[in-house]
């Protein structure tokens, strides 16, 4: 990393106290984040956007050092999406440094907490670099049984459906699967997401309220949490109030409490 971004922290937003999962009575099996407002975080500190992604990095680690201590079962990060491709190509040819930058700093550590590393969307057209990193740190953690961590990259809730679609169909058409036998619970295994706890909830940040196509088939009863704290601000703090609230809502998934 230039040493350019190295001054630059998470804001000066700061956890005033360090917070025990066990205080968490009702949590959610299965987080999904939308990692929203690297961008704004710069402009507002009259920083160059990727200066935004940098520490919107660093919250990221913050963020799946949280969950794993408050017994989060699995969280999905949405990391890039395919409409991410429409932005700046420097900027682009930057994000799709990241993880490399960030698995070379992190992944001792999550293999120590037993962190299981995937990947959700197409990676095939990630660039060679790219692929590699997500190669190996799904190789290095495969047989680890803690929280899982899913890093969605170029994903589509859209493109996912298709994909699962198709390979339904491919399977009809080999004799594999029968037309009238597909269940919701067997689609699931069409999925990016097949094995998974089912999501239970979606975090948003940057004070945007819409699920910018992630996780749409998964989101179907997820609960919603949005807040207007920039990204690379989120806290431990902020996710804990995200659980708690979680944590007093009534889910009823149709039925009559």
């Amino acid at each position: 990393m230039p040493d350019l971004f190295k001054s630059f922290g998470r804001g000066q937003r700061t956890s005033a106290t360090t917070v025990e999962h066990p205080a968490l009575q009702v949590k959610p099996r299965h987080i999904g984040i939308i990692m929203d407002g690297n961008g704004r975080w710069a402009k507002k500190r009259g920083l160059p956007r990727m200066a935004g992604h940098h520490a919107g990095m660093l919250a990221m680690r913050e963020a799946i050092r949280a969950c794993d201590d408050f017994g989060i079962e699995c969280v999905t990060l949405y990391v890039f999406s395919t409409e991410n491709w429409k932005r700046p190509v420097a900027e682009v040819e930057y994000l799709m440094r990241l993880p490399e930058q960030f698995f070379r700093n992190e992944i001792d550590e999550l293999i120590k907490r037993g962190v299981k590393i995937r990947f959700l969307g197409d990676t095939s057209r990630l660039p060679s670099y790219t692929q590699e990193t997500v190669r190996t740190s799904m190789q290095r953690t495969e047989h680890n049984t803690g929280m899982t961590v899913n890093f969605a990259l170029n994903y589509g809730g859209r493109t996912e459906l298709m994909s699962a679609i198709e390979r339904y169909a491919k399977e009809v058409a080999e004799g594999r699967a029968t037309v009238g036998d597909l269940t919701e619970a067997k689609f699931d295994r069409y999925l990016d997401t097949a094995g998974l706890p089912p999501l239970d909830l979606i975090i948003r940040t940057s004070g945007e309220i819409r699920l910018s196509n992630f996780l749409l088939w998964q989101a179907a009863y997820a609960e919603l949490w949005f807040t207007e704290v920039l990204w690379p601000d989120f806290t431990r703090d902020d996710l804990f109030q995200a659980i708690s609230d979680y944590g007093k809502r009534k889910r009823r998934f149709g039925a009559i409490e």
